[in-house]
């Protein structure tokens, strides 16, 4: 069953959200690079783009992203530098394709922005790569209300740092904010920060 902002405590004043799995799927991002890598890999090494990207996604979804790297060196015999041209690629790849929100998390951004609360972005992982992600969603004028934050960059969740942050810089009580997120991290950050938290589900159905 999900819920609606007209669900959530009214009395709140800030919204704190991840962003992979939570604004929009982390899939839409990683199989946009590893066709760009795979396209790479057909310019460089006269491999056919298809096959290679066939191995990255088999990878992928058998073994995790965590995998894909090494997967394909092994079945391509792929010299160890195309290590760097991957990780430039998730950090830095210009996208052929906006990541598109979740539709419901479209309609609740514009909730909460149309009833002038704040909005946070806490993500977690590298912070180039969480950037670029940023900047290549398409936020249908929302970008102007967005407040972006690193947790990498002062402590990475379940740590409460990053919340703590937030909450002295933006003059917010505890009792003002919910977390909005989709991990054990996400929740235990929460706990440890003493905020509310919902889970993406409670949102967004499958």
């Amino acid at each position: 069953m999900t819920f609606s902002y007209a669900d959530l405590d009214p009395h709140k004043k800030a919204f704190v959200f991840e962003l992979d799995n939570v604004l929009f799927p982390k899939q839409d991002f990683l199989l946009q690079v590893y066709y760009l890598f795979a396209t790479f890999l057909e310019h460089t090494e006269q491999l056919n783009a298809k096959e290679v990207l066939l191995a990255i996604t088999e990878f992928y979804y058998k073994q995790g992203e965590d995998a894909v790297f090494t997967g394909i060196k092994t079945a391509f015999g792929l010299d160890e530098k195309y290590q760097e041209n991957f990780d430039r690629l998730m950090n830095s790849a210009k996208l052929p394709l906006k990541l598109l929100l979740y539709k419901q998390m479209l309609e609740l951004l514009q909730q909460i922005v149309i009833d002038r609360k704040h909005l946070f972005i806490l993500t977690n992982g590298n912070p180039q790569q969480q950037l670029n992600k940023i900047k290549q969603t398409e936020w249908n004028g929302l970008e102007n209300y967005l407040i972006c934050y690193f947790a990498d960059e002062i402590k990475p969740k379940p740590e409460p740092d990053a919340v703590h942050f937030i909450l002295n810089k933006h003059q917010l009580q505890r009792r003002d904010v919910i977390m909005i997120g989709n991990s054990n991290a996400d929740e235990l950050c929460a706990q440890a920060a003493g905020v509310d938290y919902a889970n993406l589900y409670d949102f967004v159905e499958g």
